[in-house]
């Protein structure tokens, strides 16, 4: 119990002191950068950051489970893609989403049952399951993707957009209800508990009447759908389908989830702390970017904040040795 409590408290103060970052690097950017709290600029803020989390959805769920996802931005340019090109022939596009739904389960499902299966590797799982999707979408578009989101999607996560009295679009506070929908479920229901304890100690998960392969294909199924939403969410912020949309958030859901207080190897995260930390992640991209730095220079700096992020926190003992 002792132990319990102290991986309690420990995630909970790294949740605050994410949020806590990303307040200290807004105020760093409205004293540096003219108009950095402009409206307009937090709009945009909050919609960047809130598209980064529900991008990380998945890669939250599977690295609480002990795994990684690296066939996000592919799942993301697949879902990208194929809705705008169906939407573009005529499709419903209602329809349009079932099926990109229906698809991503299923590339998600096989990564799950692939790795876990297998017992390969999911780093290298996903990453090749994620090329071939992304090869076939090549393939069929022939390397010139077409095709646009209805208005209702793109008025969804405009910059521009107001829900009401909140100067905000639809994306954010649906966002703050599909986080406390996540919470509840990893922390109040049966396939949270089974998801933790699994990553926590996964030779002591059977034992206690956990299916393995099936947490996996379940988990990893998960990630995959949520990856599409964002896809489906990047082509009406965009306006336009293209194939490499996702590749920027390879490993910022990764980084995302990091700065958000999860351990690589397992069994500690929660969603709220990486909504904190794709607040932290848009915060300081933002931020470099007003400074003036390059492209190159910005990703350079991205890349050495995951880099010490994870050589802090992936670094840690599994929960299983702490008990």
């Amino acid at each position: 119990m002792r132990a319990d409590r102290s991986w309690l408290s420990g995630t909970n103060g790294r949740v605050a002191g994410a949020f806590l970052v990303a307040l200290m690097l807004h105020l760093a950017g409205t004293l540096l950068i003219p108009g950095y709290s402009a409206p307009f600029a937090i709009r945009a803020i909050l919609v960047l950051a809130a598209l980064l989390a529900v991008a990380s959805i998945g890669q939250t769920l599977v690295v609480i489970l002990g795994g990684i996802d690296l066939s996000i931005p592919f799942v993301i340019g697949f879902a990208n893609v194929v809705a705008a090109q169906l939407y573009g022939q005529g499709w419903n596009f209602g329809l349009v989403c079932l099926l990109v739904a229906v698809l991503a389960l299923g590339i998600g499902a096989l990564n799950g049952l692939i790795s876990r299966g297998l017992n390969i590797h999911p780093l290298i799982v996903t990453l090749g399951i994620g090329m071939i999707v992304q090869g076939l979408v090549l393939l069929w578009t022939k390397g010139f993707p077409s095709g646009s989101a209805p208005q209702a999607v793109s008025s969804f996560v405009s910059i521009g957009g107001s829900v009401g009295p909140l100067p905000v679009p639809w994306l954010v506070p649906c966002l703050v209800v599909l986080t406390a929908m996540v919470v509840v479920v990893l922390a109040r229901t049966p396939y949270g508990r089974r998801l933790y304890a699994l990553g926590s100690n996964p030779g002591a998960a059977p034992l206690a009447l956990i299916d393995p392969v099936r947490m996996w294909v379940a988990t990893y199924a998960a990630s995959a759908f949520f990856a599409a939403v964002a896809g489906v969410l990047l082509l009406g912020f965009t306006g336009s389908a293209y194939g490499d949309v996702g590749q920027p958030y390879l490993f910022q859901t990764i980084a995302a989830v990091v700065v958000g207080g999860a351990a690589l190897v397992g069994g500690r995260g929660s969603y709220l702390g990486t909504v904190a930390g794709a607040l932290v992640l848009t915060e300081i991209n933002t931020l470099l970017i007003g400074l003036g730095f390059q492209p190159a220079a910005v990703q350079a700096a991205l890349g050495l904040i995951i880099v010490l992020l994870v050589s802090l926190y992936g670094r840690e003992r599994h929960v299983s040795t702490t008990i």
